[in-house]
């Protein structure tokens, strides 16, 4: 038997206000950071890699836009494209998709959380930051039923309340396991990548 990590990924959804938010937490993230990063910020389709060189700059991770059949490697970030959704695939390698649109928006946070979920069960860290509409919702409790750990951005804290609020209803506020505020979210995320293992062959 050999020791494991208990969680094997992050996935982090976010929108509006998402630019501000993702630079003060992997600009405050270590470079030793345990895990992957996967991220779907809603960007319009002809956005460029822009917001990754951005957010690689402010970082001491590796951020950029994730690539077709990538493994995600620990600390570094992977970003949806512009007009991709982001999935994982049963074996962990990232895809990409140019699918239909889900909840309004491609790339879907729905559809990384729920790709993710069935891929890593309950090794996921599934986040819900600030943004303007519901999606992630749905993807944040299939996280849950999958047996991951649900964070969820203290609507109060964030810049568009209406994720983070369509998150907790979705869940029930008893569900999620930690509702934060943004600037303490590096910490609680250090903590939980460092706390236990789970066992395997």
């Amino acid at each position: 038997m050999t020791a494991l990590p208990k969680f094997r990924a992050v996935v982090i959804g976010v929108s509006s206000g998402g630019v501000q938010a993702l630079s003060a937490l992997l600009g405050t993230l270590p470079a030793d950071f345990a895990l992957p990063i996967l991220i779907v910020q809603h960007i319009g389709p002809d956005a460029g890699d822009g917001l990754a060189r951005l957010l690689d700059s402010q970082s001491p991770l590796h951020v950029k836009e994730a690539d077709e059949m990538e493994q995600p490697a620990p600390g570094h970030v992977y970003l949806a494209p512009p007009n991709y959704h982001l999935l994982v695939e049963p074996d962990g390698h990232l895809a990409l998709s140019a699918d239909l649109p889900v909840s309004y928006a491609r790339p879907s946070v729905d559809v990384l959380f729920e790709s993710a979920a069935e891929a890593f069960g309950p090794a996921l860290i599934g986040i819900i930051l600030t943004g303007a509409n519901h999606d992630g919702s749905r993807g944040l409790a299939h996280i849950k039923a999958r047996g991951g750990l649900a964070i969820v951005q203290d609507p109060a804290d964030a810049e568009a309340p209406q994720m983070p609020l369509a998150a907790i209803a979705a869940l029930a506020a008893s569900s999620v396991d930690h509702v934060v505020a943004l600037a303490a979210l590096p910490a609680l995320l250090v903590t939980l990548t460092h706390r236990g293992t789970c066992h395997g062959q």
